[in-house]
C-alpha cells in the first residue's frame, strides 16, 4: 500500500481550503453568541479555535521557512502585481497576529483559559486592563483581517474573470473547476 503523498502546493491549498469555514464561523459566532447556546457549543467553539489556530500556526512556520508558495502570474500587471505579495504576507501573517493576540488573551487573563476545552493557552497574569487591551486587539485584527480577506477574495475573482488567468483553477479543488 503506498502512502498518499502531498506536494508543498496541494498541502497549503488543504490548509486553505480548512481555514476558510473556520474563519467564516469565527467572523458570524462569538463567544457571546455560543455561550447562550449552551456549554456543548462553548467547548466546540474552543476546539474549532484550537483547529484554526494550529492551521494559523502551521502556515505562518512555512511561510516564514520556505517564503510564499504564490507567484503573481504573466498576466497580473502594475499595482494588481505589486499588491501580489503583499496582500497573501498580510493574510498569512494576519493570521499568525490572530493566534498571538489570542494568546495574549490568555496570558492577561484572571484566569485559565483553555484551547479545545484541553490545551491551556497560557499561565493567566490576572491583568484586567491588559485583557481588555488584547480583547479589543484581537476583535480589530480579525475584523480587519476579514476585510483583506474579502479584498483577496476579489482580486482573485477579478483576475479569473477580467484577466482569465487560472489563479481561481490552481486554488479551487478539482471538482468545482466545471463552475469556473
Amino acid at each position: 500500500m503506498t502512502a498518499l503523498r502531498l506536494t508543498r502546493r496541494s498541502w497549503l491549498k488543504l490548509i486553505h481550503w480548512t481555514t476558510v469555514p473556520f474563519f467564516l464561523w469565527f467572523l458570524f459566532v462569538t463567544p457571546s453568541h455560543v455561550a447562550s447556546w449552551g456549554w456543548h457549543w462553548v467547548e466546540l467553539h474552543s476546539v474549532f479555535g484550537l483547529i484554526f489556530v494550529a492551521l494559523a500556526l502551521t502556515w505562518s512556520f512555512d511561510v516564514s521557512t520556505r517564503g510564499l508558495a504564490s507567484r503573481p502570474g504573466p498576466k497580473l500587471r502594475g499595482t494588481a502585481r505589486a499588491i501580489h505579495r503583499p496582500l497573501h504576507l498580510t493574510l498569512v501573517w494576519g493570521l499568525f497576529g490572530v493566534a498571538f493576540t489570542g494568546f495574549l488573551l490568555g496570558l492577561t487573563a484572571s484566569r485559565t483559559l483553555f484551547a479545545g476545552t484541553v490545551l491551556p493557552i497560557a499561565p493567566p497574569q490576572g491583568l484586567p486592563q491588559a485583557n481588555d487591551w488584547a480583547g479589543a486587539l484581537h476583535i480589530y485584527e480579525f475584523y480587519a483581517l476579514a476585510a483583506v480577506a474579502v479584498f483577496h477574495v476579489g482580486f482573485h475573482a477579478w483576475r479569473h474573470y477580467r484577466l482569465r488567468d487560472n489563479a481561481l483553477r490552481i486554488m479551487v479543488p478539482r471538482p468545482l473547476h466545471r463552475f469556473l
